[in-house]
């Protein structure tokens, strides 16, 4: 008797198709149209669309930030007065956008120690602006909770 069981019928392994070939064909497809798009508006210099409005700034003011990874924050304003000293609990968005703002320092090569611009426009748009590398970031775009954080340090009072 042999013990031969890869002839048995019941025993025979049959391969699933787990996602069918057309499917990933299509995925496929999609990426290389996505990448040709892309290619095609960089080549062309087509603008940016989703871009806010630069409507006119209604209110600034220059502050320095300081934090560490534990979410604590320091926030001066232009005289180095402490407009917010914030523990690791409720500084931690301003914390992570300072770290931000050190890391395209670093990338552009300028000094970490210049002010950034804290900036209400209108429409209740509140923006952070870093003058020394461009980079800028519209706040409503984080929530309510992260939009008062630097609101409040827009106006103190």
């Amino acid at each position: 008797m042999s013990d031969n069981t890869s002839d048995t019928p019941h025993l025979r392994h049959k391969e699933v198709e787990i996602v069918p070939i057309f499917m990933v064909r299509a995925m496929f497809a999609l990426v290389v149209v996505c990448l040709v798009l892309v290619s095609a508006a960089r080549i062309t210099g087509r603008p940016l669309e989703a871009t806010p409005a630069n409507t006119p700034v209604i209110a600034e003011r220059a502050i320095y930030l300081s934090g560490d990874t534990s979410g604590a924050a320091l926030v001066l304003d232009a005289n180095g007065s402490v407009l917010a000293d914030l523990p690791g609990e409720e500084g931690g968005f301003i914390a992570g956008v300072q770290r931000v703002i050190d890391r395209e320092r670093n990338k552009h090569g300028v000094p970490l120690t210049a002010p950034v611009l804290l900036q209400l426009r209108e429409g209740h748009r509140l923006s952070i602006t870093d003058p020394s590398t461009g980079w800028s970031a519209e706040l409503m775009g984080f929530g309510a909770t992260n939009f008062r954080s630097f609101a409040r340090l827009l106006d103190p009072s």
